[in-house]
């Protein structure tokens, strides 16, 4: 593993980020931990379990790397045969963590645009704003997985999750200002900082800024609930049907940014719109209303996991749009009710590496 100089950065050295569209190796999770502090402590088993049905689900298309304690290891294997995972591709690893969130504690995966090869971005984490303690076995998992792999590591100088950005094949990069702009991250850091270390380590040229993000999400706003890119010109992007939904507004004046906004050569994007679910609530739980929302999809060779919610009409109509932007790809709808009582899906819990 080496890890460069800040100022020799990934961009300068030929690096990028791949969109997810990209061929990939493989996809990491962080398998769920021990601790009463997540899904109640009663759900826990049932977490596992569908931990399991997910793994099994991403080993169909291609290797799952999984980050658990060694002593974990057997009981993983034995919960993923039994989901039926194909075993040749369930590598797991002894990467000690705190939480489940692979997507904002993992590492961003970087490319070289002539070589092909493969490099680590390591951003610092601090449990969106400091909100969930302890999380520095978290914070070392890229070093853990640069480590493992052999792969270059390059630091990139800020706080930053995987789920506070979203890229295309042009260099544009999707964000929110309740994220990137919140003091509890890079309080430090102008936006014009932020910008300039988004380009140095990932590759991009534009930043695209929404404003915020859903109810009941913990992270601040992060873009992955909101606006996804499908492709280059692309975008599928959240609304609100309900009239006095909260997130109607919000995700009413994120649509007005993403049809303004424009690709290099100066046309528009495609804009499709996807309504949230229903309100999903627990009673007495710590989030009144959960972040639920169908654009928390994981696109994978040839395939792509979708999120739903036991609201078979909302659900069928989610996975029906879907299945028109992903011709040629596999769509499989995964129950993610239990899943998003702690704050996010599938595209959280994961994180692609690229072939």
């Amino acid at each position: 593993m080496l890890l460069f100089s800040r100022h020799m950065t990934p961009a300068a050295l030929g690096f990028a980020m791949p969109p997810e569209w990209s061929p990939q190796e493989a996809v990491w999770l962080s398998w769920p931990v021990d601790d009463e502090r997540h899904w109640g402590g009663a759900k826990n088993t049932l977490i596992r379990g569908k931990f399991a049905e997910i793994a099994a689900a991403i080993s169909r298309h291609e290797k799952v790397r999984i980050n658990a304690p060694a002593a974990d290891h057997a009981a993983i294997a034995s919960l993923c045969n039994r989901a039926k995972a194909v075993p040749e591709r369930v590598e797991l690893y002894d990467h000690p963590h705190n939480d489940v969130w692979c997507r904002d504690h993992g590492p961003i995966f970087l490319k070289h645009r002539e070589r092909g090869e493969i490099a680590v971005s390591d951003w610092g984490f601090n449990a969106w704003g400091g909100k969930f303690p302890p999380y520095d076995l978290d914070d070392s998992i890229p070093g853990q997985i640069a480590g493992a792999l052999g792969l270059q590591r390059f630091e990139g100088g800020m706080i930053l999750e995987g789920g506070a950005i979203e890229i295309n094949g042009l260099g544009q990069l999707l964000t929110t200002e309740a994220v990137l702009l919140n003091p509890n991250r890079n309080p430090q850091l102008s936006r014009g900082d932020i910008e300039q270390k988004l380009r140095d380590t990932l590759g991009v040229r534009d930043i695209l800024w929404l404003k915020q993000g859903i109810e009941g999400d913990d992270t601040d706003g992060h873009i992955d609930d909101l606006a996804r890119f499908v492709d280059d010109s692309t975008i599928v992007a959240c609304t609100e049907p309900g009239a006095s939904s909260p997130n109607r507004a919000v995700l009413a004046d994120n649509l007005a940014h993403l049809r303004n906004f424009t690709r290099p050569d100066g046309r528009p994007f495609e804009v499709v719109e996807i309504s949230l679910p229903e309100a999903c609530e627990v009673p007495g739980w710590r989030l009144p209303v959960l972040p639920a929302s169908y654009v928390n999809f994981l696109i994978v060779n040839d395939g792509l996991l979708v999120p739903t919610f036991r609201q078979a009409r909302n659900d069928d109509r989610a996975l029906g749009l879907l299945r028109e932007l992903f011709p040629g790809r596999q769509v499989t709808g995964i129950d993610c009710l239990d899943l998003v009582e702690e704050g996010g899906t599938l595209h959280c819990i994961s994180q692609q590496q690229p072939a």
